[in-house]
């Protein structure tokens, strides 16, 4: 069984916790209250208790179908799964201001940490033992002046193009991996964070660099998004509920019910914001290889 570190926080502490609650990472709380780890956690026996940030998606809901003036059919644990798939679909493509960042004191000869879940599930990069070449190389002597003609030749001085600019940054790589002591990293079992070198010294600084949401800063227009969103989940589940009836049966040959256009609505609504989602919101793919 390997040995499982836990991350103890450094001086330079968290941007993205309440507290510090105590120097270990895991004891900490997110900030705000968008817990990914209580989203879709809960069952219908458990009841349902919105805290103020879902009460509002909670009222927009309602009011955008009609409540109080129309009945609503939909139980509060039936609202309370929109409002997690909303947001869970916005926290997966964290758009880029809602980048947080971390530092912890990783231990000799251990590389597995455990993280917690809001900062492991949009885990975006991990520094560790950032230099290029494992000797140092002065000015004047045969690394540096090696290093000034591989620049040279893969035309960094000189205009080039897109696919020049990924085969020197794929060669660069390579060589980061021969020469250098550049530290890599890997999530295992969406819980560890593994170092690879171990880290060798202690305390060995790790930079942890990650997107979360949070409710207590998060933009009116993405609060409007999860709204729209978790409204259109709505729109989809109270259509399948009324389209178990066509009709209704009453006085001059019943009611008709609005099922099959609530799901072509919502439907149609989640679609639209999802494309939304995904170019104008969600950050897109960085212009490099690391």
């Amino acid at each position: 069984m390997a040995t499982i570190g836990k991350p103890m926080m450094s001086t330079y502490g968290n941007s993205g916790a309440a507290g510090p609650m105590s120097d270990n990472m895991l004891d900490n709380a997110p900030l705000g209250v968008i817990d990914p780890s209580q989203l879709n956690n809960t069952t219908e026996a458990d009841g349902v208790e919105f805290n103020h940030f879902e009460e509002t998606i909670n009222s927009f809901v309602l009011a955008r179908m009609g409540h109080p003036i129309v009945r609503v059919e939909l139980t509060p644990y039936q609202i309370k799964t929109c409002i997690d798939e909303s947001i869970t679909k916005l926290d997966y493509h964290a758009p880029t201001w809602t980048r947080q960042f971390a530092v912890f004191d990783a231990s000799a000869n251990i590389n597995l940490y455990e993280l917690p879940r809001w900062v492991i599930n949009n885990l975006y990069n991990v520094v560790y033992k950032r230099s290029l070449l494992a000797i140092q190389s002065q000015a004047g002597t045969l690394e540096f002046d090696f290093f000034i003609k591989y620049f040279q030749d893969n035309y960094l001085f000189n205009n080039f193009n897109v696919g020049d600019y990924y085969l020197l940054q794929a060669n660069m790589e390579m060589t980061r991996k021969i020469l250098g002591q550049d530290g890599t990293w890997d999530i295992i079992n969406n819980k560890y964070l593994q170092l690879t070198p171990p880290p060798s010294n202690t305390p060995e600084r790790i930079i942890l660099e990650y997107k979360a949401l949070d409710s207590n800063t998060i933009a009116p227009a993405y609060r409007n998004w999860i709204q729209k969103y978790a409204l259109a989940c709505a729109k989809v589940l109270l259509g399948e509920i009324r389209g178990k009836y066509a009709v209704i049966p009453g006085p001059a040959g019943g009611t008709q019910l609005n099922g099959a256009s609530l799901i072509q609505e919502g439907n149609a609504e989640k679609q639209q914001l999802q494309q939304e989602l995904i170019s104008e919101i969600e950050q897109p793919p960085r212009f490099t290889t690391y």
